[in-house]
């Protein structure tokens, strides 16, 4: 117990100053009961007593940790722990004196203020430093340091000023929030001087360097507006992570990040039922084609976080597959990682007899408009042929659950990559049924970020200068995180009954225009001045508006906020599945052009009435065409 006792330098001084402090209480107590005079009745009672006084009160002190702390960061804990430690040493010291003396001449209004001062000796002395620590390190701080704005006057705005105060950064200088009760308010000193309207007038009265936003709970409508506000004084923006950040206590100058642009698209935080994730997913043995993908390795994370499920991550690039299996590194379960590819049918029903998995996410896919506009070959045998493989593996393995990740593509293609996408929807649908297995299909439109895609195209433009290339300025998209995404997709995984087409809710479409603009001002610069943007026109099979449904599919609620489901007439198995298989073993021999004009023909087909629906006649017609 004593080896704390024995500390080096900082520990040895704090210990002998609480002791010196004990006695001083011990002895002012005395002093005090009576009247300050001195020599006081007793006298020698409270010296002989004081050894023993020293030597309890300093066990007590040991055990509740007081020589732990600094004093540099002396808080409210700190004082509590003094306090508890001087009640129960001064019980503790009473008792001792009860047995030793029966408490015979000690006055019992001693051992009532005897505490008092010790709480006050201890605690007035190390707020007394921590104050003075922290005005001479903010004074030394503060020459060359940036000033900071910080926007919010909530929790996590006082525990980052509290942290900034503190810690190397920028200097914050005034706080601005909407809400008037605050006004004129004060967090550590600094004044609550106006509304997020002001911020312009403020920071350049002020001469601020850096805005920071501090609002966690913020609604993207509410962060694009300060947002803007902010833009207009041309100075650097940072935001807090999120409302977890506080949580776990992290709302710290160390976890200011800059503005993404996922923090202005308008979409909300995603709620799981997790239970219902859990109980799906958990000791299953699930398999993940493409998972070296965007999608298929977010997937891949988020499973392996949420779950206790035995992953089987299949991928044809050596280098995504490498990338998935360290990113997973850490996590301590069983995991297998395959180089294979989809379209290889007898290496799938290898791999399906030996892992015997209970779901199947199949994620594996080519996705990019422009290159299978040029290849629809390529198109149809890995995006309808390696979907083929998988389904009636599925199947043939009595996997419980197959669900085929698909695009807003798919509805009414004008591309290759759309048709075939739709393809491999209808061909998965009409397996459900036919097997134990559940087919179901989630469709949704673009993610942010994947690869490929316009985000990391237009930050790589924007850093090299510009200008920033968008096909045509009305050209609209949906969009949604990668993660949002998978926690949707996982969703409806559970939920799943068989034979449901699932839309995620995607909000309202972007246009592209303004994912540009907003990424221009992210970087700092000026849209239109500092970096042009072009526009070069619509490629190859690429439309204006995507679209979720089809006109004769009906949008019906789940239990989920977020998801749909799309439902669709009947599909007459024996056509589709037939003309899948033959497009497949023609697509090796016919031409390209004839090939993308046959996969559009077969994808028009969707089982109900309407303009976008090809008869059965027409498409055997066209396939007899190509044959010949």
């Amino acid at each position: 117990m004593w080896k704390a006792f024995n500390p080096p330098g900082r520990k040895h001084a704090i210990i002998l100053h609480d002791l010196l402090m004990t006695a001083v209480a011990w002895q002012g107590a005395w002093w005090l009961r009576f009247n300050l005079s001195f020599p006081f009745q007793d006298w020698r009672l409270s010296l002989y007593a004081l050894p023993l006084v020293l030597l309890i009160q300093g066990l007590v002190f040991n055990r509740f940790g007081l020589y732990k702390g600094l004093w540099r960061f002396s808080s409210l804990p700190d004082l509590w722990d003094i306090a508890r430690a001087a009640i129960i040493g001064s019980l503790s010291v009473t008792l001792a004196l009860f047995l030793w003396l029966r408490l015979d001449g000690i006055p019992r209004s001693v051992l009532v203020m005897y505490p008092l001062l010790l709480v006050f000796l201890l605690g007035g002395p190390r707020l007394i430093y921590r104050i003075g620590k922290d005005r001479a390190l903010s004074a030394g701080r503060r020459a060359g340091r940036n000033k900071a704005l910080v926007v919010g006057a909530g929790t996590a705005a006082e525990m980052l000023i509290r942290d900034m105060l503190r810690a190397v950064g920028p200097q914050p200088v005034a706080v601005v929030d909407d809400d008037p009760g605050l006004r004129g308010a004060e967090i550590h000193g600094l004044e609550v001087c106006g509304r997020i309207a002001d911020i312009p007038r403020l920071a350049a009265g002020l001469g601020v360097d850096i805005i920071i936003i501090a609002i966690p709970s913020a609604s993207n409508a509410e962060m694009q507006a300060i947002v803007r506000v902010c833009e207009q004084t041309g100075c650097a923006i940072r935001i807090l992570p999120g409302a977890a950040a506080i949580i776990a206590g992290q709302a710290t100058f160390k976890a200011l990040r800059e503005v993404r642009i996922e923090d202005l698209l308008g979409r909300e935080r995603v709620r799981l039922d997790l239970a219902e994730i859990h109980a799906g997913l958990d000791n299953q043995c699930i398999l993940i084609t493409g998972g070296g993908g965007s999608i298929g390795s977010e997937l891949c994370r988020q499973i392996a976080a949420l779950s206790s499920a035995r992953l089987i991550i299949i991928d044809h690039s050596e280098y995504n597959l490498y990338r998935i299996e360290q990113a997973l590194a850490g996590f301590k379960r069983k995991t297998e990682f395959l180089l294979d590819n989809i379209c290889d049918e007898a290496a799938m029903e290898k791999i399906m007899r030996r892992c015997r998995p209970h779901i199947i996410f199949h994620a594996a896919a080519y996705k990019h408009v422009p290159v299978l506009e040029r290849q629809p070959r390529q198109a149809i045998r890995n995006n309808i042929l390696g979907a083929r493989n998988m389904v009636l593996a599925a199947g043939r393995h009595d996997v419980q659950k197959f669900v085929l990740i698909s695009t807003d593509k798919a509805v009414n293609p004008a591309s290759v990559l759309g048709a075939s996408k739709r393809v491999a929807e209808l061909y998965t649908e009409i397996q459900n049924g036919k097997y134990r297995t559940r087919y179901m299909t989630v469709r949704f439109g673009n993610v942010l970020d994947s690869e490929g895609s316009v985000a990391p195209l237009f930050r790589g433009q924007i850093k090299a200068g510009g200008p920033v290339t968008v096909t045509h300025p009305d050209i609209t998209r949906y969009f949604m995180t990668i993660a949002e995404a998978c926690q949707l997709i996982m969703q409806a995984c559970v939920m799943g009954k068989g034979g449901e087409i699932f839309v995620l809710d995607m909000g309202q479409p972007v246009k592209i225009r303004f994912l540009a603009e907003q990424m221009i001002r992210l970087s700092g610069n000026r849209p239109g001045e500092d970096i042009q943007i072009d526009y070069t026109g619509l490629r190859p099979g690429e439309k204006l508006h995507e679209e979720l449904f089809y006109a004769c599919e009906n949008r019906a609620d789940t239990p989920h906020k977020k998801i749909f489901i799309a439902q669709y007439p009947a599909l007459d198995y024996h056509a589709i599945s037939g003309q899948v298989d033959e497009l497949i073993e023609i697509s090796g021999s016919a031409t390209a052009e004839a090939l993308a004009a046959r996969l559009r023909e077969l994808a028009r087909y969707s089982g109900g009435g309407g303009a976008n629906v090809i008869s059965m006649e027409a498409m055997n017609k066209s396939l007899r065409d190509l044959s010949e």
